[in-house]
């Protein structure tokens, strides 16, 4: 039996996360290069803040569509979907916090790996427009 493409697969199949820590709805996209994932904001969200997701929570949102990805590929290698931790983030802006109700786009580009991290390019989109990126390492637990 094939594995579901990205865009038929349950998220919670490629992360290790649950609720209330969930930060992605779906993967619209995923293979070796890149990662892309849509998500609603919900009040209920815990890392909502007034009526805004908090700049952690974009964080996590963008550290969860790379985790899916690479999830989404030790599933279609017939692999377990592997534990990855942040060990540091660069370059990080954020320049809008998204409202409760709005749907962000989230999209990780994968870079080559360095001495056992795997290294992403991560932005998060509202309405065609880039309100936050950052560059992230990721250890994951072999």
């Amino acid at each position: 039996m094939s594995f579901p493409s990205a865009t038929e697969i349950d998220v919670l199949e490629v992360i290790p996360q649950r609720a209330p820590i969930v930060m992605i709805d779906a993967l619209t996209h995923a293979d070796a290069e890149k990662t892309i994932s849509n998500f609603q904001i919900r009040e209920s969200c815990i890392f909502c803040n007034d009526g805004f997701l908090s700049e952690s929570g974009m964080i996590e949102n963008i550290a969860q569509t790379g985790a899916a990805g690479f999830g989404y590929l030790d599933k279609q290698a017939g692999k377990q979907v592997s534990l990855g931790f942040i060990a540091s983030i660069k370059n990080i802006e954020i320049h809008q916090l998204p409202k409760v109700g709005e749907v962000v786009q989230t999209e990780v580009v994968n870079q080559e790996p360095v001495m056992g991290f795997n290294i992403i390019i991560g932005k998060i989109i509202l309405n065609d427009t880039i309100i936050a990126s950052c560059e992230m390492r990721i250890f994951v637990q072999p």
